[in-house]
């Protein structure tokens, strides 16, 4: 499997150097079936020209470099831009989560060029994925915003939600952003009540993700029903259902959390599950 160690200084350029071209939301890979990101001969050749640029560190050894480019970049022959959600299938999951970064980094760094608190345009600090207000000494660090995702059983069964923008036909698991002030247990005691009306216990953590869409890093947990029918919050909620494990609906793909805790509930019932 693949390795990546980040790091914020550079100690070198050479060509063998990945390059993880940005466009909005978009990253820029080779438009065939190796579903590459550009090395940097290539990027040289291509005479892009960068809006802003950071370096991230090194995957299995070769120094990784991340690019904005202009919203009128178009993609260079034999490549396309591509959003990270249609990325995640023609990269490796660790090059995928790389391009996140990519992509959340230099959103940040465009964000933060000037002082929140006094308006003064801010400095790289040195040594640190920051950047500094020269004038009042305010460090912005890249931003992060937690959220629960939680699988909930009822004996055999998953409770399974959807939102009113999902797929026909899709379902998920109830999710939500943790609050100032609240421990990750007490985030996924109130969005459960909040979003579907029961009580839940024997919280337990099982794996996180990042993901970046735009800046959360998702933290999964099993949770068991203790009490209550469902009641769905109509601003969050569409439809939410108790599924057994020979009924599930369309759930998502092999994308996120949210199908790694699906996975492992089917698993305790002896299912494995496909795509479709």
């Amino acid at each position: 499997m693949s390795r990546f160690i980040p790091a914020v200084a550079r100690a070198s350029e050479p060509d063998a150097s990945r390059w993880f071209v940005v466009r909005g939301g978009e990253l820029l890979i080779c438009d065939g079936n190796d579903g590459r990101v550009p090395l940097g001969s290539e990027v040289g050749a291509f005479g892009l020209a960068p809006v802003r640029r950071l370096h991230l560190g090194a995957l299995d050894g070769v120094p990784v470099e991340a690019m904005a480019v202009g919203a009128d970049v178009e993609a260079p022959e034999g490549f396309a831009f591509v959003g990270l959600r249609e990325a995640f299938g023609l990269l490796g999951e660790v090059e995928w989560n790389v391009a996140g970064r990519a992509v959340q980094l230099l959103e940040w760094d465009r964000t933060h060029r000037h002082c929140g608190a006094c308006g003064a345009e801010t400095e790289p600090l040195v040594g640190e994925r920051a950047r500094r207000c020269p004038d009042c000494g305010l460090t912005a660090f890249p931003r992060l915003s937690p959220a629960i995702i939680v699988a909930i059983e009822r004996g055999d069964e998953i409770l399974l939600a959807r939102g009113p923008r999902f797929a026909p036909g899709r379902y998920a698991l109830v999710a939500g952003f943790v609050e100032a002030g609240e421990s990750l247990e007490d985030a996924v005691a109130r969005e459960i009540r909040e979003e579907v009306g029961i009580a839940v216990d024997q919280i337990t953590y099982v794996a996180s993700q990042p993901w970046p869409f735009p800046h959360s890093l998702m933290v999964g947990f099993f949770a068991r029903h203790a009490g209550g029918e469902i009641r769905v919050d109509e601003d969050e909620i569409e439809d939410a259902r108790w599924f057994r494990v020979d009924a599930l609906p369309g759930i998502p793909q092999r994308l996120s959390i949210a199908r790694r805790l699906i996975d492992r509930y089917a698993a305790k019932h002896g299912v494995t599950l496909e795509d479709p």
